[in-house]
């Protein structure tokens, strides 16, 4: 059976985007009709389309399509999701991980949404430190457990390949609410198993 790549972008927003980044190709010195770029701005127009496709997603619908009546009351912890967004100050990537975790106060979630909500968040115009916030607040407001921690590892290309140049820098953010914020132990206990410390 061959493979489809099935991909759906708006006809009229990537005609108007190709536009746009075409006039930017000339305004940077090159020809943009030349061969290697005739396709360039239409590509461009559609990356861009994807890596900003949370903007069309909503992190609580999410958790709500799979939320399950359930007596578990100790920590569900969902470490090494692989996250890419984009900094918003330089339109440049920032990529890394994320680690989860949530004690259920009733009810819990389908483990695949906790990773779906991250990248509803991060296929946006971002910085570290509100994605970090919009997931853990995402995850308490809708499945209002005990407590959420979010902990974000990233490395910023806008750090790595211009301004800076530091290569092996990493950018660690963390959000807690109800028993993380409050239980030392219970945070602790968190880092430990995501092998994070934070000072």
């Amino acid at each position: 059976m061959a493979y489809n790549k099935l991909e759906e972008f708006d006809p009229k927003i990537t005609q108007k985007l190709a536009y746009h980044y075409k006039e930017i190709l000339r305004l940077l010195g090159e020809d943009p009709d030349r061969e290697g770029l005739l396709k360039t701005p239409e590509r461009v127009a559609r990356s861009m389309q994807f890596l900003t496709k949370g903007y069309e997603e909503s992190g609580a619908e999410i958790i709500n399509s799979a939320m399950f009546k359930e007596e578990y009351r100790q920590m569900v912890v969902v470490k090494d999701i692989e996250l890419y967004s984009m900094c918003e100050h330089h339109m440049l990537p920032f990529y890394g991980k994320a680690h989860i975790a949530y004690i259920p106060n009733g009810y819990i979630t389908g483990l695949s949404k906790i990773a779906r909500v991250v990248e509803t968040y991060a296929r946006r115009l971002q910085v570290q430190e509100r994605l970090t916030v919009q997931i853990r607040d995402c995850i308490q407001n809708n499945l209002n457990p005990l407590g959420v921690a979010v902990v974000i590892e990233a490395s910023h290309m806008c750090m790595q390949i211009r301004g800076v140049q530091k290569q092996h820098s990493i950018t660690t953010t963390s959000a807690f609410t109800g028993v993380f914020l409050k239980d030392n132990k219970t945070r602790s206990e968190f880092l430990t198993l995501i092998g994070t410390n934070l000072h």
